[in-house]
């Protein structure tokens, strides 16, 4: 572990200017997985920015008819909030999924979407890694590569976002609210990752000095929802593929329907286009199934993970049969 040092923050503009001025500087609140990363060398800031006394932790209604979400509320308190569990139950059960007791006790909204990946190589200093040390090449490609993407890689990266909670987000069309060295925005959530493409180093859209302060939650009519994780172990362990399904049901009717995978790519994977086509047609087994062909029909594996493309089509049909009790 290298030298680094650290400070306490009690304004947000504080905190963004500091952040800014220090080259390896990293912003941290419950620390579950930066700890982690600084411990296996894969992290070495030169300054730690500490944000648990910023004013956002809060969970509230907005004027949307939604919730904000603060990015300093723990994953803990946001799971079992009132107000999440019967508006966003499909939230609530991802994270639920996620993570164990402990540390959803500790991890906050806001870092929630900013862990790394659990990509071997990237956490093995020894070995060869885009991510971790752009332009050295990719080793999970012909490497061990079970537990990584099929969808959206390139040839510089396969490794895919560990998020539960992010996976639930994606589904339920989320904005970030970001406070930055040019003021105030906010990031549709489908901007906010990216895709490796040719720079993996670069996990998400922000600038330097970003600061995410709430999550904003739309408000909707999706009564039935499922959150599907398929993993090795029932507890305390990543998704091979998960799958946050939800829909809007007039009869059998579909009128809204979202489907985000996770453990399958870079980021949380939405293929709205798909979605769309089956709008107004009914919630049947067949459809469900013509569904998770279309999303799953850009798939690539890469040996150890070939079996994920299946894997992830039965995922999908599960998670939809059983939000509304359908056979399969």
């Amino acid at each position: 572990m290298n030298k680094f040092t650290y400070a306490r923050a009690t304004e947000a503009s504080v905190a963004v200017a500091d952040n800014v001025g220090i080259k390896q500087s990293k912003f941290i609140a419950g620390g579950t997985n930066l700890l982690d990363l600084i411990k296996e060398n894969v992290e070495r800031p030169d300054h730690l920015i500490d944000i648990r006394r910023l004013p956002f932790k809060d969970i509230s209604e907005n004027s949307e008819g939604g919730l904000t979400l603060g990015a300093l509320a723990t994953n803990a308190d946001t799971a079992y909030n009132e107000k999440v569990q019967q508006q966003y139950p499909l939230l609530s059960k991802a994270i639920l999924a996620g993570a164990s007791p402990q540390l959803r006790n500790m991890a906050t909204n806001g870092g929630n979407l900013f862990q790394r990946t659990r990509c071997y190589y990237f956490y093995d200093v020894a070995t060869p890694c885009n991510k971790r040390e752009p332009g050295s090449g990719c080793s999970a490609i012909n490497g061990v590569n079970r537990i990584h993407a099929i969808l959206g890689t390139s040839e510089s990266c396969i490794a895919t976002h560990p998020s539960d909670m992010c996976v639930a987000l994606a589904a339920l069309d989320a904005r970030v609210n970001v406070i930055g060295t040019d003021g105030d925005k906010t990031v549709d959530f489908a901007d906010l990752h990216r895709l490796p493409g040719d720079a993996p180093h670069r996990d998400n859209n922000l600038e330097a000095g970003d600061l995410v302060t709430s999550i904003e939650l739309p408000s909707n009519n999706l009564n039935y929802y499922n959150y599907l994780k398929l993993r090795d172990r029932q507890s305390y362990a990543f998704a091979i593929v998960s799958v946050a399904a939800a829909l809007e049901l007039e009869g059998d009717t579909i009128k809204d329907i979202r489907l985000a995978l996770g453990g399958v790519a870079h980021k949380p994977w939405r293929d709205k286009t798909a979605e769309q086509q089956l709008i107004g047609k009914q919630a049947t087994a067949e459809n469900f199934r013509m569904l998770a062909a279309q999303v799953l029909s850009g798939a690539k594996g890469y040996g150890h993970n070939t079996f994920k493309i299946e894997l992830a089509k039965r995922a999908i049909v599960r998670a939809f049969t059983q939000a509304t009790k359908i056979d399969q």
